[in-house]
Parts: structure tokens; C-alpha cells; sequence
């Protein structure tokens, strides 16, 4: 695969990522995060076992016998995260949202050092302290000395709480190397919809749809659940995962873009907090000693 072609891949991932915010956002209005979820991983797993299949052709026995593992990804990965996206989206921006996920790689980059032992170097400390600065000037809106003294917007925390769960859902995926990563996500979203099939069935009946969420939620059953994932994973193999989480940045420039097309402000603070966040983002994906980066599947 030519680089060029590699980087298109690389870039679309992200982008469609950056679609699963604004896209988020609509839906939320006509659904609850737990239908939401529903809705997205059921279309997912439509396609994804016969990709799967088609892609990695893998012993789907041996996949299978590591269901525990599969499915505590499916509560943290699949379901866990989603939820906490999903209501978060009820509360708060599209692009807040999207700033407070950005620095989950470093965080990723930090705990992996804590309980992995994985080794930190400098320049993750310096990341992982920039990328903090970054998100606390976008929570309190450019005036850090009122953080004793502001009421949170419950969205922000939420998405603190997201990315806590994902960054446990990646360290726990380092224990799945031996499992094709297509037909891993593809069991783990299984096993997920079935624990939350309960909880959807008892959610009631939002159907019917407006046109808007229908297609919101086709999209982001398509694209951000399938379409990004192949192409991120395409893009790992061919340049490696710490050259590809450097592409993690453009979720936020794509959903800042998106956002203010779609007539949405953008407040100077947000600007600067989010660059801030960029630079932590990009040291710690520049650390050459931390090796690979889990794969992303949101």
C-alpha cells in the first residue's frame, strides 16, 4: 500500500470518528444513550462478522473460547464508553466533548506505565501535563483559578469518566494480542448487545425516527463502528500504531470544523485549550519507548 494511500486511511478513520460527536449529538435528542448504543453496535455486528470472516478468515472456536475476556471489552469498550459518550452529548458540546477525549492517548500512555509498567519517559510526563492544562482551560472555559469554585458541566465529567473506562477497556485489549482485532471487536460487540438487551426492551419504543435520526444512527453504525476501525487497523500495519495515534488529533480539528459548519459557536479558550492538548497528545505519541498503542474501535 502506497503512503498516500496509507494516510487517506488514516485520515478518514478519524474523521468519521469525528462524525460519531456531531452526528451524537442529533440522535441524542430522539434516543437514550442505552438505544443509541443499542442501535449502533446491532448494525455494527452485521457487518463486522462477515468482514471478519471475509478479511481474517480466523478459527472463530478459538476466538470464542476467550469469551470472559471478550466480554468484559464488550461492558467497557462497547457499552461502558458509549453510554458515558452518549449522555455526555445531552450535556455538553460536541467539541468539549470531543477536547476531553483527546487526551486519553496520553492518559493510555501514563497508566500503562503505572500498572503495566511500561516505561515512561520524559517526554510523556511533559505530554501527559500539557494535555491536562489543555482540557482544564476548555472545563473552565480559559479561567483555571475558578476550578474550586465553578459548578461542572455534567457533560465534561462524564467524558473524564469515558475516558477512564476506555483507557481501562485498552489496557485490558493488550491481553488479546493472540485474537484477529476484527473478529475480537466483532464478538466482544455481540456479547455486549446481549447484556444490553434487557435494558433496551425496557427502554420503550422510540420508534418511529425523524429522517435526521435515522440517518444519524445509520451512520454511526456504519462508519465510526466499522468503517474507521478497518481503516485505523489498515494504517497500523502499514506505519505502525505510535506514527498512526499522532492522526488521533484530527478528531477534534475535524469536529471543531463540523461543528462551526453547522453554524455552531467556537469560544477562544477552546481554541487554546485544544492546542494545548494537540501538543501533550503529540509527545506522548512521539515516545519512542512506550511501543504500541492499542487499537480504537469508538
Amino acid at each position: 500500500m502506497n503512503k498516500r494511500k496509507v494516510y487517506l486511511f488514516l485520515v478518514l478513520a478519524n474523521l468519521f470518528w469525528a462524525g460519531n460527536y456531531i452526528f451524537g449529538k442529533l440522535v441524542v435528542a430522539e434516543l437514550s444513550p442505552i438505544q443509541m448504543t443499542f442501535c449502533r453496535w446491532l448494525i455494527a455486528v452485521c457487518l463486522l462478522f462477515p468482514i471478519a470472516q471475509w478479511v481474517e478468515k480466523p478459527a472463530w472456536k478459538a476466538v470464542w473460547k476467550n469469551w470472559p475476556l471478550l466480554l468484559l471489552m464488550g461492558l467497557l469498550g462497547v457499552i461502558g464508553y458509549n453510554l458515558l459518550l452518549y449522555e455526555a452529548l445531552r450535556f455538553t458540546t460536541s467539541l468539549n466533548a470531543s477536547l476531553v477525549n483527546a487526551m486519553n492517548p496520553a492518559l493510555i500512555v501514563f497508566c500503562a506505565a503505572l500498572f503495566l509498567k511500561e516505561r515512561l519517559s520524559k517526554y510523556s510526563v511533559l505530554g501527559l501535563l500539557v494535555s491536562l492544562v489543555g482540557v482544564l482551560l476548555v472545563l473552565t472555559k480559559g479561567q483555571p483559578g475558578f476550578i474550586f469554585q465553578m459548578a461542572y458541566n455534567a457533560g465534561d465529567l462524564l467524558m473524564l469518566a469515558a475516558i477512564s473506562v476506555w483507557t481501562t477497556y485498552s489496557l485490558l485489549g493488550r491481553r488479546a494480542k493472540g485474537i484477529p482485532p476484527i473478529a475480537a471487536i466483532a464478538v466482544s460487540a455481540l456479547l455486549g448487545l446481549l447484556v444490553v438487551l434487557p435494558f433496551f426492551l425496557a427502554s420503550g419504543n422510540p420508534f418511529p425516527l425523524s429522517g435526521k435520526a435515522v440517518i444519524g444512527i445509520v451512520y454511526i453504525g456504519i462508519f465510526p463502528s466499522v468503517a474507521s476501525f478497518i481503516f485505523w487497523n489498515a494504517g497500523i500495519r502499514e506505519i505502525g500504531a505510535s506514527r498512526s495515534s499522532i492522526y488521533m488529533n484530527l478528531i477534534t480539528v475535524f469536529t471543531a470544523i463540523l461543528s462551526v459548519l453547522m453554524g455552531n459557536g467556537i469560544e477562544v479558550s477552546q481554541i487554546i485549550g485544544g492546542l494545548l492538548v494537540f501538543a501533550g497528545v503529540y509527545l506522548s505519541a512521539n515516545n519512542r519507548s512506550f511501543g504500541r498503542h492499542p487499537r480504537r474501535d469508538s
